[in-house]
């Protein structure tokens, strides 16, 4: 079964340093306390990143979270491929205002206001 369009699967396996709340990072699986998602490390951690390095990148989370989270990455593989899929949609879609050039700062949907 596909889940809509921006949401994703149900979490089936928690893990007690992850959480998932629609009110934080969109709905992204996320380490508790903090607002770094399980995506990221797991990308890092797909890519070639050590645990050692994800530690040393993020040393307020320590071994137990980052090993947690890589944990939640690995029994609920589906969770976590919708959401590096639905960032990259957010991605693609943002390329053609920023005009597809790498390091370019993603625009916000905020209005600016001015002051004087």
């Amino acid at each position: 079964m596909t889940p809509k369009s921006g949401v994703l699967p149900i979490v089936l396996i928690p893990h007690p340093h992850v959480r998932v709340d629609p009110n934080v990072l969109g709905g992204s699986p996320y380490i508790v306390g903090t607002r770094v998602p399980v995506r990221r490390l797991w990308a890092f951690y797909r890519n070639g990143a050590t645990v050692d390095t994800l530690i040393k990148r993020y040393p307020q989370l320590g071994a137990a979270k980052v090993f947690d989270a890589l944990a939640f990455a690995w029994d609920n593989p589906e969770v976590i491929e919708a959401d590096l899929a639905r960032e990259s949609q957010l991605l693609q879609k943002d390329a053609p205002r920023s005009g597809g050039r790498a390091g370019r700062q993603m625009e916000l949907p905020f209005t600016v206001r001015k002051t004087s």
